[in-house]
């Protein structure tokens, strides 16, 4: 009877700690092999906010047939473009201040905040065609970083070299899930100037391609949660050492009972 009991006991965790392929698969309820389908997606266009960093050029074409860049935001030393990498990027970028300025030198200051990076490009070659003559302006984010934790093999902070990431990419930059990463409870955490907008994705439903949250904007945060089995493993030495103790004290139970007898 002690040994049914025991047995029955294994049978029941291991099938709570099951995990079926289904749970395992991204967007599975897309149709079957053949079939199409097609989604609306809107792409967002990022705003500007305080604190970010831009790369700007105006560059403009000198009378020995050169390509001069008249703000030189990239200092060369020897051949080694200083602006590679992060640190680069923060040191030589132009920051957009509280007040949402850029200071653009022989330029002055102009406000940026609230403008996409097509906008502010255009504002910037307005403002530089009345200083320079047949220049062109460049204008990009430096500052798109995004973060992904939880339930994922690299958890971190991550920067974005594209005008677009999706959620998809974001958590394949992350190593991809866990083995106890959880596709159907997925939080997106978007921080803007009035305070945070949170977003839920179920990465098993077709849905998500024609979400708010599907592409990502700067600063976003990806939090992956994990599955129940996570909560059974780590509390399986618990279980193990109680189940340990109970068949030890129903053991010296019946013992007991039969020395008794």
């Amino acid at each position: 009877m002690k040994q049914i009991l025991l047995i029955l006991i294994a049978v029941t965790l291991l099938a709570a700690s099951c995990t079926s392929q289904k749970k395992l698969a991204y967007l599975n309820n897309l149709p079957v092999a053949g079939g199409e389908e097609t989604f609306t997606m809107e792409i967002p266009d990022y705003k500007i906010q305080p604190r970010d960093i831009l790369y700007i050029t105006v560059k403009a074409m000198m009378p020995d047939g050169t390509i001069n860049d008249f703000l030189t935001s990239a200092r060369n030393y020897g051949g080694a473009y200083v602006t590679q990498g992060e640190s680069g990027g923060y040191l030589y970028g132009f920051d957009v201040n509280p007040e949402g300025n850029i200071v653009i030198p022989a330029v002055g200051p102009i406000k940026v905040a609230g403008l996409t990076l097509e906008e502010t490009r255009k504002l910037l070659q307005e403002s530089a065609d009345k200083v320079f003559k047949n220049s062109t302006v460049e204008c990009k984010l430096l500052s798109f970083k995004f973060t992904v934790i939880g339930e994922v093999r690299a958890p971190g902070t991550y920067v974005n070299y594209n005008n677009y990431l999706t959620v998809l990419e974001a958590i394949g930059r992350a190593g991809g899930l866990g083995d106890y990463g959880n596709r159907n409870k997925v939080l997106i955490v978007r921080p803007f100037d009035k305070g945070t907008k949170t977003f839920r994705l179920n990465l098993q439903d077709k849905k998500i391609l024609s979400s708010e949250a599907y592409f990502l904007l700067p600063n976003d945060v990806v939090i992956v949660e994990p599955l129940n089995q996570k909560i059974f493993s780590m509390n399986l030495p618990t279980f193990s050492f109680i189940l340990t103790g109970l068949t030890s004290t129903i053991t010296m139970t019946l013992l007991l009972i039969n020395y008794l007898k």
